[in-house]
């Protein structure tokens, strides 16, 4: 199998994984979204310990210790993911799996508009016309609502800014997750233990089975992070932007087949809409890398 191929079937198997995410928070009931949220952060950081020193990546944790603008992209890296994490879990478990889906279609949107507004880059034509089919799609979607969708929004916009700051912080996936979960850790464990003092406490009073699903909230962060990461390495970039659709598609589809959620005439016009804007801001994309590719082959023929 060649390292594309392989490549590629990692970047399926990251993004499936995190597509059918909804099924595996869903068996955590009965336990809330915050607890499950601190027990995510707290067995997230044991196995981001584990795999840091079987990867031999603690040089690089030490290294990001060392500098303080690195130090200050990681802090925003982990409040935004830990908002984040706490916005899916939410979503999921209170039965708004489309809308936590329509947060992740439109966050290539989003995160482009971050470029403009924070880093000063110039959208071309076609990305102001999506852009703007998205926002007239969120409109939409807050008459049919009765509010805007927050939970979209919310997942949009913090893993937008998640990718800026890790983007401009520039290190390694896997110790810079660990450090992220390192600053968590600590509100997370003062949260599990004033369950515990107060009984409120769902780690063990399910069984067995509960409390190992609960625990396994850290290999469920850790392996699709490692495949994305296998993939980034190994296919274009614009194939992974491509891949990064099939996560939310899986999330929509549970949500209208699995868990039987409603969407009503006015939600498919804002989703189309939304749909629309994808597909305008994916093509005029590979046309723009097909343009570039030309230029570059007869730059190097002359």
């Amino acid at each position: 199998m060649s390292e594309q191929r392989r490549g590629f079937l990692m970047g399926v198997a990251a993004y499936g994984m995190w597509g059918l995410f909804p099924l595996y928070w869903r068996l955590l009931e009965p336990a809330g979204a915050v607890e499950i949220l601190a027990h995510r952060v707290v067995w997230s950081l044991l196995t981001m310990v584990v795999l840091t020193a079987a990867l031999r990546r603690t040089p690089y944790l030490r290294a990001i210790v060392r500098d303080r603008r690195v130090v200050v992209l990681l802090v925003v890296a982990a409040i935004v993911i830990g908002f984040n994490w706490g916005g899916f879990i939410y979503g999921v478990n209170a039965g708004r799996v489309v809308e936590v889906s329509l947060g992740y279609f439109i966050n290539p949107l989003v995160t482009v508009l971050l470029g403009v507004l924070v880093l000063g880059e110039r959208l071309r034509p076609l990305q102001w016309w999506a852009i703007g089919i998205a926002a007239l799609a969120v409109v939409i979607l807050t008459v049919d609502y009765g509010h805007p969708p927050w939970i979209a929004l919310l997942l949009a916009g913090s893993f937008g800014t998640y990718g800026l700051a890790k983007k401009k912080a520039n290190v390694g996936a896997v110790e810079s997750l660990t450090f992220e979960t390192v600053l968590l850790a600590p509100i997370a464990l003062g949260y599990i233990w004033w369950l515990t003092a107060t009984g409120e406490s769902n780690f063990a009073s399910h069984g067995a089975g509960h409390a190992v699903l609960l625990a396994s909230t850290g290999l469920v962060t850790a392996v699709p992070l490692i495949c994305f990461g296998a993939a980034a390495i190994r296919i274009p970039m614009t194939t992974l932007g491509l891949l990064q659709y099939l996560a939310p598609t899986i999330q929509f589809a549970l949500g209208l087949v699995v868990f039987d959620e409603q969407m009503t005439a006015v939600k498919w016009i804002g989703f189309a809409l939304v749909w629309l804007a994808l597909a305008i801001f994916t093509v005029e994309a590979l046309r723009r890398r097909r343009t570039q590719l030309r230029m570059v082959v007869e730059a190097s023929a002359v």
